[in-house]
């Protein structure tokens, strides 16, 4: 199955950054939320695509769904995302610690920390059995702090005149 394919790959991956055995070059973003069939999933597609290629993304949750929130996937589908090869995957210790920046968004204490990772907490209003409607803004929002996230991790630091 590939999904599963790519999931075991992904950690094997994460794992092994997290111990130092392979050398990141871009800095690694995990969002993580209860269920990691909304709010998570739409912050991921989106960095993903702004990004593109300039951050890697992972996403998770403390008590995974069993699938993305349909109406999330027709949110994202709306703005030309496609969540259908997306799948909640369960939070581990070790895409926490190959996290350079971990964004919460309502798992409460369900995350590990770990020092020198950089934690943000979006007060994001959960998707779960809300209507398209009620899903845009969130999703909007969202998009709006990826963005500023992504230019925050993008900046090349200002030279000085010596």
């Amino acid at each position: 199955m590939p999904l599963t394919s790519h999931f075991a790959t992904d950690r094997r991956t994460a794992l092994a950054q997290a111990q130092g055995d392979i050398v990141k070059t871009v800095p690694e973003v995990l969002f993580v939320c209860v269920h990691n069939a909304g709010r998570s999933q739409m912050a991921a597609a989106l960095l993903h695509h702004h990004a593109a290629g300039a951050v890697h993304v992972r996403s998770a949750g403390s008590t995974p769904a069993n699938e993305i929130n349909p109406a999330v996937r027709e949110a994202m589908n709306e703005i030309g995302l496609d969540l259908s090869q997306e799948f909640p995957k369960p939070l581990t210790d070790d895409v926490v610690r190959a996290a350079d920046v971990v964004i919460t968004m309502g798992c409460g204490d369900a995350c590990p920390i770990y020092p020198g990772k950089r934690y943000l907490d979006w007060a994001l209003e959960d998707p779960a059995g809300k209507t398209l409607d009620q899903i845009r803004p969130i999703r909007d929002d969202i998009d709006t702090r990826v963005r500023a996230l992504l230019s925050e991790l993008t900046a090349t630091p200002a030279r000085t005149q010596g």
